[in-house]
Formats: C-alpha cells, sequence, structure tokens
C-alpha cells in the first residue's frame, strides 16, 4: 500500500491569519513523498499514486506532461527494483510542485550511481535512463543524479508545466 504524505505540513496564514498573501504558494504547490518496497508491484503503485496526487491537487498539467511524468516515474521505479532492491529494501518516491515546474525523484539505498550509456541495440533492456533523460531534454527539463546523505542515491527529473517553446 502506497501512503502519500506532504512534507513541511499545510500552508501557513499571514500574521493577521486572513489566508495566503500574494507572495504565497499557489494551491497545488508542495513536496509529497512516500515510501515503497523494492519489488515489482510498486511500479503501478507508483505510478498510480502520482498520477491521482496531480489530479487531486489540480496542478495545471497537461496530459502529454502528465505522461511524460508517469513514463519517468515508472523507468526509474523499475531501475530501483531491478537493481537496488537487494541492498536497498525500500525506496522513496518524491513528488515537488512549484508554480511553474514538477519534479519527480525517486530514492534508494544502494550507493551505485548510473549513468546514461549509448544504447546497446542488440539488448532488450537498459534504456530507461536515456528515456527518461530524452523526455526530460524535450520539455525543457533537466534530470540529475545525486548521492543522498545516508550513501544511497536520488535520481529526479524536473519538468516545466508549460511546454518548452518550439
Amino acid at each position: 500500500m502506497v501512503t502519500i504524505e506532504r512534507e513541511g505540513g499545510d500552508r501557513a496564514m499571514d500574521d493577521d491569519g486572513r489566508g495566503p498573501g500574494p507572495a504565497d504558494p499557489l494551491p497545488y504547490e508542495g513536496v509529497w513523498r512516500f515510501t515503497a518496497p523494492a519489488v515489482d508491484a510498486s511500479v503501478p503503485g507508483a505510478r498510480h499514486a502520482v498520477r491521482d496526487l496531480l489530479r487531486r491537487q489540480g496542478v495545471p498539467v497537461s496530459d502529454d506532461l502528465v505522461q511524460g511524468l508517469l513514463l519517468i516515474v515508472s523507468e526509474l521505479v523499475t531501475n530501483a527494483v531491478r537493481h537496488a532492491a537487494v541492498l536497498s529494501p525500500r525506496l522513496a518516491v518524491e513528488v515537488a510542485v512549484g508554480a511553474e515546474w514538477v519534479r519527480v525523484s525517486v530514492e534508494d539505498g544502494h550507493p551505485y550511481r548510473p549513468t546514461a550509456l549509448e544504447a546497446d541495440h542488440g539488448r532488450t533492456g537498459g534504456r530507461g535512463l536515456l528515456l527518461v533523460r530524452e523526455i526530460t531534454r524535450e520539455t525543457g527539463g533537466t534530470c540529475q543524479v545525486a548521492r543522498t546523505a545516508s550513501g544511497g542515491k536520488v535520481i529526479w527529473a524536473t519538468l516545466p508545466l508549460k511546454p518548452a517553446p518550439s
């Protein structure tokens, strides 16, 4: 079962208690994080949780952007399940939404940092990170891999909410 928690609590009120002021976040802005076991069933679970979160929060994303985000989530969670589960029995998925961008990240406890290698056309797999980087590039976003303080890694993709100019 996947449970999503909002990090940082609810939006703060102004000093006079009237609610958010002009510099306060939009209603859909926030950071949500959930953990799941590093098993195959977590892939569709993570995808559905992210889709439902975006819908529930009213994030202004196009259908194409949602499909790209869900493919990125699927690829990153699949990689964590396939390559990190031995050392990291749980993984974390985070969704952060700003006024003009959305970021999805997957964190695991395995120290290996993958790189996007050239695709070997003779292999049936091994293209997940390439696909993530391509989707991210096409939207005008960014993709990064970093070490965590606990020695694992986090891979994230940040995409603009509005399409990149062609």
